[in-house]
């Protein structure tokens, strides 16, 4: 059981580390497209629109951050593949059809012994009101007692 939290812990920390991830991917998408300037790739397509200075970052300072944006994504990516790496290999099919079969012969005796109970209990029950009805009954004369 304990291990079982453990690999569930794992997959917490899985999808915490792919959200992080898209946020991290979110954000560089973001800071790309607002923070450069338009340059003319093609001699066929000329620039239509010009950004203002203090709109865009120096060519130095965008290309630091652009590899800094790069690194983040490569930790992070390196992260996730260490916790998919230790996850644990799947149980074989059969495997899995034979523990299910266990608990599910594990569960029909935990029914049974609890359908033994509650009648026990419903015999018990009917037992003790007619005790206590007799007695009620004969609160002035001799109890008899009820096999």
């Amino acid at each position: 059981m304990l291990q079982e939290l453990s690999h569930m812990d794992r997959i917490t920390q899985l999808q915490d580390e792919i959200q992080r991830l898209l946020t991290i991917m979110s954000s560089t998408i973001a800071y790309l497209t607002s923070r450069s300037t338009f340059l003319q790739v093609s001699e066929q397509i000329p620039i239509t629109k010009i950004r203002n200075p203090d709109k865009y970052d120096p060519p130095e300072l965008f290309e630091a951050n652009k590899n800094e944006l790069v690194q983040d994504l490569i930790v992070k990516a390196k992260q996730i593949e260490y916790l998919i790496q230790s996850l644990p290999v799947p149980e074989p099919e059969e495997q899995q059809a034979n523990r299910l079969q266990a608990l599910e012969r594990q569960m029909q005796d935990a029914n049974e012994e609890y359908i033994q109970a509650v009648d026990r209990a419903k015999n018990l029950h009917r037992k003790i009101s007619e005790f206590l009805r007799t007695m009620l009954d004969n609160a002035d004369g001799p109890v008899e007692l009820v096999p």
